[in-house]
């Protein structure tokens, strides 16, 4: 099988998942071994594999170039690149475990959907909830990692405040998309 440009940015974005998790298990936020350059390193890798998600779906569906390949893959790369940072970030106590659990109910529910849809020959594309449920995901990872790399140890409460804020938003996001999703998609499940 001969890979397209999207779907190497997906298989770049999958390779690049251990690199993040590297840097972050590293970085040891709070901690007297805090290591900055990690968190930024981290922050960096985890800019970089969200861009490729951006950028390979743009591509795709602008040069015709959509495959079930990337239609399997694209959304997996995702959930593994942000599963991981949200693991780290609620070893981190900056996410709560609750607000984490909410997050991948929420993928495991979707996810079960669209298999299901997929045996019925029908795909089930996202909807503009659920990017932005990702972007925001996305944001809030990004910020996380660049304040635990630039703000002063003085500071940890600061950080940990907005950011455990930012993951229950992310949590509502992903209860509210969730919830349109499986609404507009109840009859997949009924057939």
């Amino acid at each position: 099988m001969k890979l397209n440009l999207p779907n190497k940015l997906t298989l770049a974005r999958v390779f690049l998942v251990p690199v993040f998790m590297v840097f972050a298990a590293q970085s040891h936020y709070g901690q007297p071994n805090h290591q900055p350059v990690f968190c930024l390193v981290a922050a960096l890798v985890f800019s970089i594999a969200s861009f490729t998600d951006y950028l390979d779906g743009n591509l795709a569906r602008k040069r015709g170039l959509v495959t079930n390949f990337g239609k399997f893959a694209d959304p997996l790369a995702d959930k593994m690149l942000t599963t991981a940072a949200l693991l780290y970030m609620v070893v981190d106590g900056v996410c709560s475990p609750v607000a984490l659990a909410i997050v991948l109910f929420r993928e495991f529910a979707v996810a079960g959907v669209r298999m299901i849809a997929a045996s019925k020959n029908k795909v089930i594309a996202a909807n503009m909830w659920g990017k932005v449920k990702t972007v925001l995901q996305m944001v809030t990872i990004i910020l996380y990692y660049l304040a635990a790399a630039i703000v002063p140890p003085d500071a940890i409460a600061l950080v940990t405040l907005g950011t455990q804020i930012l993951c229950w938003a992310v949590a509502a996001m992903a209860l509210l998309s969730g919830f349109i999703y499986m609404k507009s998609n109840v009859q997949v499940l009924l057939d």
